[in-house]
């Protein structure tokens, strides 16, 4: 009897866990209807979901990565009921109100920053969880030899602002040159070079080794123009043999293994989204819906989205 009533005991709280989930699915979709904009464009719903920026989002479906109902969409006009209709990214249901994920990767050498090549090169995604994250995309890019920390999320503001200009965000570089670099390339490198007739902003520039005709500098910028770190270096006579990547704002390299990645978690994700100048997803929430970041806003400054023809920062 025993058994019975402890079988008897675990349906009933299985019962009551299924009602709790069903009440709050019909209040989400409460929630959903009293916005009065159904049905919407794919990629506003993708947006809104928090898979990628709207931008993003319509790269995600120009590359044939998302599907509805089970067929694959590819027209940006397409348009969608989140009620009723059922939207996949490389493969996994698309759940309203999932929160943002960031990852942080050790880039290899000999890999694009891309989340797919049609000339059939490998690329990021080839070694990223998008099984497991559907919609990741890369907060800047890097070279394909250059290796380092790679920032990837599927929060298109947070990548927006990361990469803004006005938000000033460091990033640290550690390069092996050619030649012995003195003190006057130094304070070249630190105080500004002439690139594309654009003086550099300041940077910090420090040797960390010097080798046999090589020297090792670490540089910390906050601009992102194109192939930046190794121009520097060329303006002031020091070709760039290997480029590193080796902190993104407050976020580390540290001992992350060549090809690894990890989910950015706890203080340093907290400390990322405020170095964006934006609060975390969690105290978005707590602030409440009038305090919360519009999704549907992301794409309206460039950066963060896998679009074709972004530069490559270094």
């Amino acid at each position: 009897m025993g058994k019975i009533k402890r079988a008897q005991e675990l349906a009933k709280a299985e019962a009551e866990a299924a009602e709790r989930a069903r009440a709050a699915q019909a209040a989400a979709r409460t929630d959903l209807r009293d916005q009065r904009d159904y049905p919407m464009r794919l990629q506003k719903f993708l947006a809104r979901a928090g898979v990628a920026s709207r931008r993003g989002s319509e790269s995600l479906i120009s590359a044939g990565r998302v599907e509805v109902n089970g067929l694959t969409v590819t027209e940006l006009g397409t348009k969608v009921d989140p009620l009723n209709d059922e939207v996949m990214v490389d493969g996994r249901v698309v759940e309203w109100g999932s929160k943002p994920v960031v990852l942080a990767l050790n880039k290899p050498a000999g890999i694009i920053t891309t989340m797919k090549d049609y000339s059939g090169r490998r690329c990021v995604a080839d070694i990223m969880p998008t099984d497991e994250f559907p919609g990741l995309f890369p907060i800047g890019r890097l070279d394909i030899d250059t290796t380092g920390l790679l920032l990837f999320s599927t929060d298109g503001e947070l990548g927006n602002h990361l990469l803004h200009p006005r938000h000033h965000v460091t990033k640290v570089y550690r390069a092996t040159v050619w030649g012995d670099v003195g003190e006057v390339a130094l304070s070249w490198l630190a105080e500004g070079v002439l690139i594309d007739d654009r003086l550099t902003a300041p940077a910090k520039v420090k040797v960390v080794k010097r080798l046999g005709g090589k020297t090792i500098l670490e540089l910390a910028i906050h601009e992102g123009r194109y192939h930046q770190v190794k121009r520097m270096c060329e303006e002031v006579g020091h070709r760039v043999e290997q480029l590193e990547r080796i902190a993104f704002g407050p976020v580390e390299l540290g001992g992350l293994p060549r090809g690894s990645w990890r989910v950015l978690e706890g203080r340093e994700l907290e400390e990322l989204y405020h170095a964006a100048g934006l609060p975390t997803p969690d105290e978005a929430s707590q602030a409440g819906p009038g305090a919360a970041r519009s999704n549907a806003r992301m794409g309206e400054t460039q950066g963060a989205t896998d679009a074709p023809g972004r530069k490559i920062e270094q």
